[in-house]
């Protein structure tokens, strides 16, 4: 989506009404626990030699970004890898490596999100990849055989947008896929990068802690409108 059209939306939204009809989720460190030091370990134990050069909690480098951004494929991703790895990489050890960032799933806030379903509209807005969404769109992602997708009405994947937080352009293409108007938007992240970028365009932020329980913070800030 060019450049114009998206500033013309912007420029809609901040004259949109405060109420709040649509309240999007990070992934990763809000409805999940992430650990960063796992998945270097398990990217070493694959043969990365100094993973931190290309990993970090919140945005990555060189194929890591490229394949989160939806410039590569699993596949280039895995070719590529392969080469700094001195080794041909198969997607389901990827796919592993990725998951080691996933230390727990807080299906209780999960659970708790029905409750609010019909009255918001509920999405997800995560830097993401194919790997790590080829386990979450799955049964396999809670205990009761429900994905990702069975708990929100849409998912905005990085990967799919070919763009990431904290540019202001996934904000803004997901304002417009969605018909959202950022006034009316309430978008929860563990990055102050993220927030910072969200509120720039218009959207209001709640900033949690990577694990933190956010329930009590998200009904006084849907409180606040």
């Amino acid at each position: 989506m060019e450049l114009r059209p998206l500033l013309a939306i912007f420029a809609k939204n901040l004259e949109a009404a405060s109420m709040i009809k649509n309240i999007i989720f990070d992934f990763g460190g809000v409805l999940t626990t992430i650990d960063t030091s796992q998945a270097l370990a398990r990217f070493r134990r694959l043969g990365v030699e100094n993973p931190e050069e290309y990993i970090n909690s919140y945005c990555q480098k060189g194929p890591f970004y490229e394949l989160e951004n939806g410039d590569i494929t699993a596949d280039e991703f895995c070719r590529k890898v392969g080469v700094i790895c001195g080794r041909d990489i198969t997607f389901d050890e990827a796919k592993d490596a990725w998951l080691g960032f996933l230390v727990e799933i807080h299906t209780e806030w999960l659970e708790y999100l029905q409750t609010l379903r019909g009255k918001y509209h509920l999405g997800v807005l995560s830097n993401t990849n194919p790997f790590i969404q080829s386990w979450a769109l799955t049964k396999e992602f809670t205990p009761t055989g429900k994905s990702l997708a069975d708990y929100f009405d849409s998912l905005y994947f990085s990967y799919r947008m070919h763009c990431s937080k904290p540019s202001s352009e996934i904000y803004l293409k997901m304002l417009a896929t969605g018909n959202m108007a950022a006034g009316e938007t309430l978008f929860v992240d563990d990055s102050v990068k993220n927030i910072q970028a969200a509120e720039e365009v218009g959207i209001k932020t709640l900033l949690v802690e990577n694990g933190q329980d956010w329930r009590r913070a998200l009904e006084e800030a849907l409180k606040k409108g």
